[in-house]
């Protein structure tokens, strides 16, 4: 058996046997998430205990590759705490957009959507469930309640900065951005 079979295995198991489905009892934030290019939708529920991610869930129906994707990102998310969580998220979406190198040890079993990175019209289906994440802990962290988001990338930063409190990867304010309140010099996000 090949790399690619056993990836190939992987996705499937995760399709035939969702990790962590259905709805959250007692979610501290549960999103709504679309995509309207292949009509796959998920809602995604989220509990922190402090900075863990004590319990996430999620319902979805969509495409193997979108629910396949969001079973992994569960298994790999539960029980961390959030910057790490956030930082296997980080490291999903560069690998389905091939910047760098995926890092095997930090992307689990979602190593085996790298494939899929090779097919454009995909790669939202695989990102959604990572994306709905990221929605749910910087709503979580910011002490807001649940929402809906037709999927889109342009979210994606500032819902990591909001959820590391303004902070970018391994806790350092980004580019441009106070240290302190993670604001640009004019004050804006």
């Amino acid at each position: 058996m090949g790399l690619e079979d056993l990836y190939q295995e992987i996705i499937l198991d995760h399709y035939k046997k969702p990790r962590n489905p259905g709805r959250l009892d007692g979610a501290r934030v549960e999103v709504h998430h679309y995509n309207p290019v292949c009509g796959d939708e998920l809602v995604l529920g989220l509990r922190l205990d402090g900075e863990r991610v004590a319990a996430v869930a999620v319902d979805a129906k969509g495409c193997s590759i979108s629910q396949a994707a969001a079973s992994v990102m569960t298994e790999q998310v539960l029980g961390r705490p959030l910057p790490e969580a956030l930082d296997q998220a980080e490291a999903f979406r560069r690998m389905m957009h091939g910047e760098g190198e995926p890092d095997e040890e930090l992307l689990g079993d979602g190593i085996a959507f790298m494939g899929v990175a090779r097919y454009p019209v995909r790669v939202k289906c695989a990102l959604l469930g990572w994306m709905a994440f990221k929605d749910a802990a910087a709503r979580a962290a910011g002490g807001q309640g649940g929402g809906e988001t037709v999927y889109g990338e342009e979210q994606d930063e500032t819902a990591v900065r909001a959820a590391r409190g303004g902070r970018g990867p391994g806790g350092q304010a980004a580019e441009g951005e106070s240290p302190r309140t993670g604001t640009g010099r004019e004050g804006t996000t």
